[in-house]
């Protein structure tokens, strides 16, 4: 297996050395890594020869455990794959699906990236296969029919990735700032109102609403008109002869 070997800085143990000298060099580690340098400069500006150097390796004993970009950001979709939990699946369908979505925005909230890394890669990986199957699962449970199981879910995702994508743009815009999320919205909403009445009357207005910071509420209102227009759907179909695919 590949180690670090880098040279000890001045004024280390000889225990502390060792321990430098001896890390393995194995996925964890290396997804670690990458997460820190996403975190730090983002995923555009992230390189296989940036990930060995903050490693402290030579390019080829990276290249030996990971065959090149495209198979970290699917190591990385798989780790934020792992961290969705699945409701209970003796809940109603909606239910569960309103849970499942809001572990889902927790766990892309969780990485740096995270939506452009999903976006960039397929799902291949054996948690990103099982989520996606315990969607299509509840959703054909709860009724829908095939045809409409692959819609559905897209819809959702869509969402999510929107919502979260949007919230960390708002988030990164704060911190550039130095602002906190409600300072900075604070900021957004005297822009707004600082408009011609006249001309943007609608836009004044609803500045106050536009500019707040309340994304939990923002989210689960959101969430529950998608799951309104589902259970619509679920609903006339349900009326309609069944030789109908809807």
């Amino acid at each position: 297996m590949a180690r670090r070997r880098v040279r000890p800085a001045a004024g280390e143990s000889g225990e502390e050395r060792q321990e430098q000298l001896h890390t393995p060099l194995d996925r964890p580690r290396i997804e670690n890594v990458v997460l820190q340098l996403l975190r730090e400069t983002g995923l555009e500006r992230l390189s296989m020869r940036k990930i060995a150097d903050t490693l402290g390796v030579k390019a080829p004993a990276l290249y030996y455990h990971v065959k090149d970009k495209e198979q970290l950001l699917h190591w990385l979709a798989e780790r934020i794959s792992a961290d969705i939990a699945y409701p209970d699946e003796g809940r109603p369908w909606r239910e569960q699906i309103r849970r499942w979505a809001e572990g889902f925005r927790q766990a892309l909230r969780r990485y740096p990236d995270a939506v452009s890394i999903m976006n960039a890669t397929f799902a291949a990986s054996p948690g990103r296969l099982a989520q996606i199957e315990y969607l299509f699962g509840t959703l054909t449970k709860a009724g829908f029919a095939d045809r409409q199981t692959p819609w559905l879910a897209s819809i959702l995702k869509s969402y999510i990735y929107g919502f979260v994508e949007e919230e960390s743009r708002l988030t990164s815009q704060a911190k550039e700032a130095a602002l906190s999320p409600s300072e900075h919205g604070h900021r957004q909403r005297e822009r707004f109102e600082a408009l011609s009445e006249e001309r943007y009357p609608n836009m004044v207005r609803l500045a106050v609403h536009t500019t707040a910071v309340d994304w939990d509420a923002e989210f689960g209102f959101g969430l529950d008109v998608l799951l309104d227009g589902f259970e619509a759907r679920l609903d006339g179909a349900s009326k309609e002869p069944q030789s109908r695919d809807n």
